[in-house]
């Protein structure tokens, strides 16, 4: 466990500055972001079924997410924000870059999409002890220096009853392979350097951290690119890309 203040625990500036001079492209789904373009249908399919899950929603329906509060951490130009909010929830998102919730709301408000745009740290909404139905924070775990204070830190922004989801990479050399070797390097879908192989997660450590926070324990899928039709699916292959939902216990209504 870090002694570390908890600003320098779960931010690093670095990471914070290089995906803030990207924020003009976060729309651009052939630029810096097309990988999360890419991913957005699978991680979305998976993020509303253990919405319905968890809430016994009807999953039926324009907008099965309605009355959820759903807090969006990392949202950058609001990738998953905005379907979330054509779903029905009720989102905010939070980003520590003024750039990128600047594209964010310059993107949703054309729109007519009503999302709570903040510039703040997850610690700023715990120090207003304010709570959500559920949490998301997709692919940011593996940019924070200390990823179990990070996980605690999202936690506690759950409400009793609630659910945290997060996406993120697993450490493994399968993972350095494609995620940072063939993805940065050889096909150049991310800029060089996006990715630290020594800060991506094991689900095992990550089902520790989530229990260490309060939350039960998570259940994994894998998030798994196909590069014969270029799409990506929901499957059992957790050796690279995963997402991971854990309850917290407590009365769901």
């Amino acid at each position: 466990m870090t002694s570390a203040h908890p600003s320098q625990a779960t931010l690093d500036p670095e990471e914070i500055d290089r995906f803030a001079r990207l924020a003009g492209k976060w729309w651009d789904p052939e630029g810096e972001f097309r990988p999360l373009h890419k991913l957005g249908p699978a991680r979305l399919s998976f993020i509303r079924s253990h919405l319905v899950r968890r809430f016994g929603l009807p999953d039926r329906g324009l907008k099965p997410l309605a009355g959820l509060t759903i807090l969006d951490i990392g949202c950058g130009g609001g990738l998953i924000s905005e379907p979330l909010a054509r779903l029905g929830g009720t989102v905010t998102g939070i980003d520590p870059a003024t750039e990128n919730i600047a594209a964010a709301i310059q993107h949703a408000e054309p729109q007519g999409l009503v999302i709570d745009y903040r510039t703040a740290r997850a610690e700023d909404l715990v120090e207003e002890r304010t709570q959500f139905d559920a949490v998301v924070c997709l692919e940011v775990v593996e940019h924070v220096p200390d990823p179990q204070a990070f996980i605690r830190t999202c936690a506690a922004l759950v409400r009793p009853g609630g659910l945290f989801i997060t996406s993120t990479i697993n450490r493994t050399l399968k993972a350095f392979a494609l995620a940072i070797v063939g993805a940065e390097y050889i096909l150049r879908w991310l800029p060089v350097g996006t990715h630290q192989w020594d800060r991506f997660v094991t689900p095992e450590e990550l089902a520790r951290y989530c229990q260490a926070a309060g939350l039960q324990q998570p259940v994994f899928e894998g998030l798994i690119y196909n590069p014969l039709t270029g799409r990506w699916s929901l499957g059992q292959d957790t050796d690279v890309n995963y997402m991971a939902a854990a309850d917290k216990p407590g009365s769901t209504s």
